[in-house]
């Protein structure tokens, strides 16, 4: 059955005809994150006529196939910086600006996957390919290794042979080349319209011959332990390690019968990469660990009320959080947003519901301030202003990383980030200082 391609930009929209099938498949698609989201917001277009709906996608983007359609959600950034972004926050390597550098313009992230694990298994390879020991136990006919003398009495009794023993292989079946070829299997299960990615895909699995598929859920895809002996494989592991964490495991129900079919896919929600990738930064820029600043899944519980009885209400959640022990003296929130400047006036669109989110931290935390920062704004613009609120004596203060540069660039913009942040750190620690002398 011939594929039928469905080509989206993220938070962009289309209008498709689909068979009853399809619309069930997409409908159900879901993305597992914190919580289920949907893929698509999926509605009718009965100007079109029937069967016709408007696909409109979201912060999610990838790629996966269903039902006969080939569904590409490109992200507003270039797939090669959504990767670097990506490998990056999962603290998997320090990505190169050469790592996803090819010669098309404009491949799919599918595509890209393939090119870049397979030139970074290729360099890998080159360099040898990694061998190590693994513990095996067998029943043998020749004494190997260490007899396992209880095994041996639990099964075998009194029969000398064969003998149960326990012995240390010298193998190429070792994890770092069982997640390369598990990420290659998925891979190869994808529509691929480059045939070098084909080819890079074909060679890594021959080379690989002896190694044993494996499967790994993608909330529990093992790490590996890096020495001067495998540094060579770095990379490798790192583009496989992404692509089985985010590979789109959620199995469809394509007919009303107890049968489910595996979705193959990959997907991303651009909210979380970001999200990620500011707070993995600003640690590194600012030298503070995991333990004093905080993303919205570590922090201690904040509340912005009490109820009649006193019960603290209304929990908090700021995506970051600077703690000097048990007291806050930071706080800010990361938006996976554009900000554009209005043309007739100049002045910046900041929405109000991120601004009173903002002062909701500033307030429940008692700080003097918060920050927010976006995903973009427009560098040939006056800069995002500040805000004074009126009674509440709290400063909002807002701040973009433009994620279309050069790596460089980016780096640049997150040092910038990092001194704003200190400055709200420095006041945030003087105002702690003034009520403890009270």
């Amino acid at each position: 059955m011939e594929k039928i391609d469905i080509n989206l930009t993220e938070y962009g929209s289309c209008t498709r005809e689909l068979s009853p099938p399809q619309l069930k498949a997409l409908d159900e698609l879901k993305f597992e994150g914190k919580q289920p989201v949907p893929v698509l917001d999926i509605r009718p277009k009965p100007s079109k006529g029937d069967g016709f709906y408007t696909l409109r996608a979201g912060s999610i983007v990838g790629a996966l196939e269903i039902e006969g359609l080939s569904l590409h959600i490109k992200p507003k950034v270039t797939i090669q910086r959504l990767l670097y972004l990506a490998l990056y926050a999962a603290g998997e390597v320090k990505p190169q600006e050469g790592l996803f550098s090819f010669a098309k313009a404009d491949p799919t992230l599918a595509d890209l996957l393939a090119l870049a694990l397979g030139r970074a298994a290729g360099r890998a390879f080159r360099q040898g390919l990694w061998q190590g020991y693994r513990v095996e136990e067998e029943a043998l006919h020749t004494v190997r290794g260490r007899i396992m003398v209880a095994e041996q009495i639990r099964r075998r009794f009194d029969m000398p042979l064969p003998v149960e023993v326990r012995y240390d292989e010298y193998t190429e079946d070792v994890l770092a080349n069982r997640l390369i070829k598990a990420a290659t299997r998925l891979l190869r299960g994808m529509r691929l319209s480059d045939s070098r990615a084909r080819e890079g895909l074909r060679h890594i699995d021959a080379t690989l011959e002896n190694v044993t598929p494996m499967r790994y859920p993608p909330n529990d895809v093992p790490e590996v332990k890096f020495t001067r002996l495998n540094d060579h494989y770095k990379d490798a592991v790192a583009i496989a390690r992404l692509i089985l964490r985010h590979w789109f495991h959620t199995a469809h129900r394509a007919t009303d019968d107890d049968n489910e079919v595996r979705v193959p896919g990959f997907l991303m929600d651009m909210t979380v990469v970001f999200q990620q990738f500011v707070t993995r930064k600003l640690r590194e820029e600012l030298r503070a660990s995991e333990h004093s600043f905080h993303s919205d899944a570590t922090m201690p519980p904040v509340y912005l009320a009490v109820d009649e009885e006193g019960k603290e209400k209304i929990r908090l959640k700021p995506d970051l959080s600077w703690w000097d022990g048990r007291q806050c003296v930071f706080v800010g929130d990361v938006k996976y947003k554009d900000i554009e400047p209005r043309y007739e006036n100049r002045s910046w669109d900041i929405p109000n519901a991120d601004l009173y989110q903002a002062l909701a931290y500033a307030t429940a935390l008692g700080l003097p301030g918060a920050l927010l920062v976006y995903a973009k704004g427009r560098s040939d613009r006056e800069p995002p202003p500040s805000y004074r609120v009126k009674c509440a004596g709290k400063r909002l203060e807002v701040v973009t990383v433009d994620l279309d540069g050069e790596i460089a660039a980016i780096d640049q913009s997150i040092e910038d980030l990092a001194k704003r942040v200190r400055r709200l750190r420095d006041k945030g620690r003087k105002l702690r200082e003034c009520q403890r002398q009270r």
